[in-house]
């Protein structure tokens, strides 16, 4: 499952991905924004897509506002998600190997919807290495 959440800074390239994993038969849950306000608050939505993951830790994340820096920061503060700024396939791809990361967030500012592509489908498609990678992630892994 692939919970999906943006504010109204990403809201239309979070309507373009959900267009995406739609047609690519993934299975979605949209925490919104599910329509555009530009006085809501990324935090919000932060908090939908934790209360999402909580009840099934292994889904992954998707999240959009204007840099994808607050979603990445909101998102990281909670025990088991491991969050990454979306900038390109081969970063993506390593995260996942190295740091086994299960959250991508993005900003729309500087993000089309033909490169997040690129990048979810790596995210998507990438495994983690374990072993030395998984040892190092626990050991630095919130406690919370």
């Amino acid at each position: 499952m692939i919970i999906l959440g943006c504010d109204h800074g990403g809201f239309k390239l979070k309507e373009q991905i959900k267009t995406f994993l739609t047609k690519e038969g993934e299975s979605i849950v949209d925490v919104g924004a599910f329509k555009f306000d530009k006085e809501d608050d990324f935090s919000k939505f932060v908090l939908l897509m934790r209360s999402a993951f909580s009840k099934d830790n292994s889904s992954k994340i998707i999240a959009v506002c204007h840099s994808g820096i607050g979603m990445s920061i909101g998102l990281n503060k909670y025990k088991g998600i491991r969050c990454a700024l979306g900038v390109n396939e081969e970063e993506i791809k390593l995260a996942r190997e190295h740091n086994d990361i299960n959250a991508i967030a993005f900003g729309e500012k500087d993000m089309s919807i033909r490169k997040a592509k690129k990048i979810i489908r790596a995210f998507l498609e990438t495994e983690s290495f374990g072993g030395k990678y998984k040892r190092r992630m626990d050991e630095i892994e919130l406690k919370n």
